[in-house]
């Protein structure tokens, strides 16, 4: 018999936080890959999601604090398009705790048993405003970031923000996931509505549920080194099907995957969660009750959430947003970076990216032409009157081969002084070099009143950025604007970068490349 949501809809929510347990944070500093899953299987939401609506379930689902870090990092709630529909963003994250026997047994490294977690799998899903496309970007677990303070939500415990940038995996180690989304929202000034956690057993038990999988290689592949190293992946040249450990093992695969590093293990994942969303799409693989049932119980076991999304009505619901996705407007990328020594930072590209999603501009080049932002579109907050701003002024123009611009700031700060900002005055304490001019601003209180510079002045709303490295509206005048009153914005690009590897979502070609040092 099929269930509706109203024939199944649970009694009143039962409160206290559920967790899991006083482990659920310690762990070792194992890569795990295995978000593909929750995204795919959330993706799908198949039509026979009364199944979710069985009680039991409920008690399931673990849940946890979405932000925890202070209100001056966190980035402004997105904005309505003009029907009045909000973008979703959702951040999976990937724990390699190895808190219980199973996923020391699945994780190894027995001497890390119980050690602190590391978010070894950070995935941001951007969900359109209208639901017409999808966008998925992942960042590299050697990412060098500088995490924001938090404060754990079970003990109190303040942990300060980092004094200089450490790999963006240590945010989970802070007070738990939702350091890791206050982490991502200071980076990329992108507010994250939910998250999604999960660990080793939930993935092999998620993957059980869901069957298999199609992958691809290009050459007979064995991860592992010399020294026993390496996900234990062992597949023939060509397409095969996996489930369960195996599944696990592709997901954390990087030895042997192409040059080795943490970007080919995102390839690899990215293909394996289209694969799986096309599998489920196309097969109708969990029309099948009984296996429906026993993913319900996999997911809802194996995940950990926040309070938006910790009761299985919630998460009916989210998959009834996601679902309008198509498969072919689904676009999978990771942030663009560049090594400093054997971590990674940032580029330009990575804020493109990160404008984009901001923007809601599809990344697969597939949206019809929107109409440029203005301060009312990008707010709701109203700024104050010109003479009311305070304006401190840099000289940013500065470069590799010439040197600053003497007194521009000072040139700019009275050009603003005429305009009506009486409060504009140069700042020579701050010795900074930048390509473009930027406004920044620390705090969403001060959003409107840059967005009110930069419009008066010319400057793009892209170049609107928020940072704590600032205490007010500060305009950088960047090596672009090195003369005149008039500011020629250079013309922004709404293609996504090539840096990013994007791959689409119908895209069933993809075959990842085998290091030869790992055939067999």
């Amino acid at each position: 018999m099929s269930l509706t949501p109203q024939d199944t809809a649970p009694p009143a929510e039962q409160g206290g936080r559920r967790r899991s347990g006083p482990g659920r944070r310690k762990a070792s500093r194992r890569a795990l890959r295995w978000s593909a899953i929750v995204l795919a299987v959330v993706i799908v939401g198949t039509a026979g999601a009364g199944f979710l609506y069985y009680r039991h379930l409920n008690s399931n689902i673990k849940n946890d604090d979405l932000n925890i870090g202070d209100a001056k990092d966190r980035a402004s709630e997105s904005e309505a398009n003009a029907a009045g529909q909000k973008p979703l963003n959702i951040l999976l994250i990937g724990s390699d705790a190895r808190n219980t026997a199973e996923n020391q047994k699945l994780g190894g490294a027995k001497e890390t048993y119980n050690s602190t977690p590391l978010a070894d799998v950070q995935m941001l899903v951007h969900v359109s405003a209208d639901r017409s496309n999808m966008s998925v970007v992942s960042m590299p677990r050697d990412t060098l970031v500088t995490i924001p303070k938090c404060t754990d939500p079970d003990d109190g415990t303040v942990y300060a923000a980092t004094t200089g940038r450490t790999m963006t995996n240590q945010s989970l180690g802070r007070g738990g996931p939702g350091c890791t989304v206050a982490t991502w929202e200071k980076l990329t000034d992108i507010h994250i509505d939910h998250f999604m956690m999960i660990d080793f057993s939930g993935v092999v038990s998620m993957a059980d549920a869901v069957g298999g999988v199609p992958v691809c290689v290009d050459a007979n592949v064995y991860s592992r080194t010399s020294s026993g190293s390496g996900s234990g992946l062992k597949l023939k040249e060509g397409t095969t099907s996996i489930k369960g450990k195996q599944a696990l093992q592709w997901l954390r695969t990087r030895y042997g995957f192409e040059d080795g590093s943490d970007l080919a293990r995102a390839r690899a994942q990215h293909m394996y969660m289209n694969s799986m969303v096309r599998q489920l799409r196309e097969n109708a693989t969990l029309s099948n009750p009984g296996k429906l049932m026993d993913l319900a119980e996999a997911a809802t076991k194996a995940l950990t959430v926040d309070d938006g999304l910790d009761t299985v009505k919630k998460l009916y619901d989210l998959a009834g947003q996601l679902k309008k996705v198509p498969t072919e407007r689904i676009t999978m990328t990771t942030m663009p970076s560049r090594y400093v020594g054997a971590r990674v930072e940032p580029t330009d590209d990575a804020d493109t990216l990160f404008r984009l999603v901001r923007e809601d501009i599809a990344l697969d080049g597939k949206d019809k032409k929107k109409a440029a932002a203005d301060e009312e579109t990008t707010t709701s907050d109203t700024a104050a009157a010109d003479d009311k701003i305070g304006v401190a002024v840099q000289n940013g123009t500065r470069t590799d081969t010439l040197a600053p611009v003497s007194g521009r700031a000072t040139d700019i700060a009275e050009l603003l002084t005429g305009k009506g900002f009486t409060q504009a005055a140069p700042d020579t304490t701050a010795a900074t070099a930048e390509e473009t001019t930027l406004i920044r601003y620390p705090s969403v209180d001060l959003k409107a009143d840059a967005l009110r510079v930069a419009k008066v002045l010319g400057i793009p709303t892209g170049s609107v950025k928020k940072s704590t490295d600032v205490s007010g509206v500060t305009l950088v005048v960047g090596a672009d604007w090195r003369s005149g009153t008039a500011y020629e914005a250079p013309e922004e690009s709404d293609e996504t970068p090539t840096t990013a590897d994007a791959i689409n979502g119908a895209d069933d070609t993809k075959c990842m490349h085998v290091n030869p040092d790992y055939t067999w």
